[in-house]
């Protein structure tokens, strides 16, 4: 039976040197309160210290334990929502490694089996390849845990197990017994691997919950971690469990209730909706679709305003299937998902090539057609499940803007004009870090599009051809001055579509 403890006899369970594992997808699901109090106690007492904390999708509240002298290590698939871990990690006050979201995600679920670790292709010829850099992100940083192996005649690569013995995980509900239920999160990511992984290791699951009720009364099919994995349940008020809830929309991000997306607000015909509408005209007929956050999330919203977001299936590697992907600090939710699966599914499913198409943000380009979205000089930003998505999705399309920091568009009467450039190139002649790999895309027979407001570009055998230009832009002017290479360009690029530019719907209803 679990025992009901406070916030702060739970950190008092955490001693030095653990390997503490965390769940949470942005703001969604995290144990904000668990957080705090072991920060309160580090900061009052100096322990506990030098932990190992690992975690699969970037969470925001991580930021409470970026401590120099609580973190020895962190692996983490996404850091730029905790700049106070980024911060030690540029300092070299702890040792860190990015791993691909997903992979660490299904390294949950295999060290609970107490296997090795995970073999997968996913990373080839990206920067944890151990042939780069193995997932370090510092100096500081010397233990290899990523290893090539060869099997069945294939190159992969194994992910080596780290064995948690301590985790802090989030439900909804708690019975008497201990017994955990998720019936208002939007997502159920890993934490029922994380809790058999820290079992597995003879450790402690603690679990921060919005309310306990008798024993008996949570349906057995609703129960998500047994009480026979859980060691110590955190009651706190539902509205401090539940931090990111918005006002209204807790069942229909838990699929409980539904509601009509004519509701979901119109975007302004700026940057981000053109090359959302430029994206919506690779739409298929039922497209099995992913959606990164930020740009890409506007061709959710596009096809919705078009009439044809029963066209395809939007799907979020949090787990959530159907439905229109939330934006901001509700990512990794969807409005009226058909249904929640956990993350290490999603990215099984994601892995073995179920994606038709996957859209994601484009931060620097090389003219190898190389990506980089994971470290942007000294700034750590990770991964997430980038490389996933991207090594396997059977269409690609990185959108972005042409160039960042300050830029302006206007579109007006079927044309683009740029009333004040961006500051910051994004097309460059190599990239810092290797997120997404060119030539493994070319090895592979991937088809690969580069979405701008101005331009589109699609990677062949020879490097990054440029086959669009919006209507008013100058080549020369507007998109090779701002380039650090030349794009190959054979005859004339052909315009983009008017009606992108336009203030009426573009008509993409079939």
């Amino acid at each position: 039976m679990a025992k009901f403890i406070s916030p702060e006899e739970a950190a008092a369970l955490v001693n030095d040197n653990d390997i503490l594992a965390t769940e949470g997808f942005v703001r969604n699901m995290f144990p904000e309160q668990l957080a705090c109090a072991l920060e309160e106690r580090f900061l009052k007492t100096g322990s506990p210290k030098n932990l190992t904390l690992i975690y699969a999708a970037g969470q925001a509240d991580l930021n409470h334990l970026g401590h120099e002298g609580l973190l020895k290590r962190v692996i983490g698939g996404h850091w730029n929502l905790s700049p106070n871990l980024g911060k030690l990690a540029v300092e070299n006050k702890i040792e860190a490694y990015n791993l691909p979201q997903g992979t660490i995600a299904q390294l949950f679920r295999d060290t609970a089996a107490g296997k090795v670790g995970t073999v997968t292709h996913v990373g080839l010829k990206t920067f944890v390849d151990p042939r780069l850099d193995g997932g370090k992100l510092n100096s500081a940083t010397k233990e290899d845990i990523v290893e090539v192996v060869t099997l069945g005649g294939r190159e992969q690569l194994l992910y080596k197990a780290h064995r948690p013995n301590c985790c802090f995980l989030r439900g909804t509900c708690a019975d008497e017994k201990g017994n955990i239920s998720f019936e208002s999160e939007g997502v159920t990511l890993g934490a029922l691997s994380i809790a058999q992984a820290v079992k597995a290791n003879g450790g402690k699951v603690i679990v921060q919950v919005g309310k306990v009720v008798k024993a008996g009364s949570i349906d057995s099919k609703s129960v998500r971690i047994p009480h026979i994995y859980v060691d110590a349940v955190v009651e706190v008020p539902f509205e401090k469990n539940m931090t990111e809830a918005l006002p209204g929309m807790i069942d229909v991000h838990a699929g409980m209730k539904k509601i009509p997306t004519s509701s979901l607000p119109p975007l302004p015909l700026d940057e981000r909706k053109i090359i959302g509408r430029r994206c919506a005209f690779e739409l298929t007929p039922n497209a099995i679709v992913n959606l990164g956050i930020g740009v890409p999330e506007a061709v959710a919203m596009v096809a919705n305003e078009e009439g044809i977001g029963d066209y395809m299936t939007l799907t979020v590697e949090a787990g959530p299937v159907g439905g229109v992907p939330a934006g901001g600090g509700l990512f990794g939710c969807s409005v009226n998902p058909d249904c929640i699966l956990d993350q290490a599914y999603q990215f099984d499913f994601y892995d073995g090539g179920g994606l038709d198409l996957a859209y994601l943000g484009l931060a620097e380009c090389d003219e190898k057609g190389n990506i980089n979205v994971s470290k942007m000089g000294p700034r750590i930003t990770g991964c997430g499940g980038f490389i996933n998505i991207t090594q396997n999705a059977k269409r690609l399309f990185y959108c972005g803007t042409f160039t960042a920091k300050g830029l302006k568009v206007k579109a007006e009467n079927g044309k683009l004009s740029i009333e004040q450039e961006g500051s910051v190139k994004k097309f460059l002649k190599k990239v810092g870090h290797v997120t997404f790999s060119g030539e493994y895309a070319v090895q592979t027979g991937q088809p690969v599009l580069y979405i701008t407001e101005r331009a589109v570009f699609e990677l062949q055998k020879d490097g990054l051809h440029l086959i669009e230009v919006a209507p008013g832009i100058d080549i020369e002017k507007d998109i090779l001055q701002h380039m650090e290479f030349k794009p190959v360009i054979k005859g004339q690029p052909k315009l983009m579509d008017a009606r992108i530019f336009k203030s009426e719907p573009v008509g993409l209803v079939k």
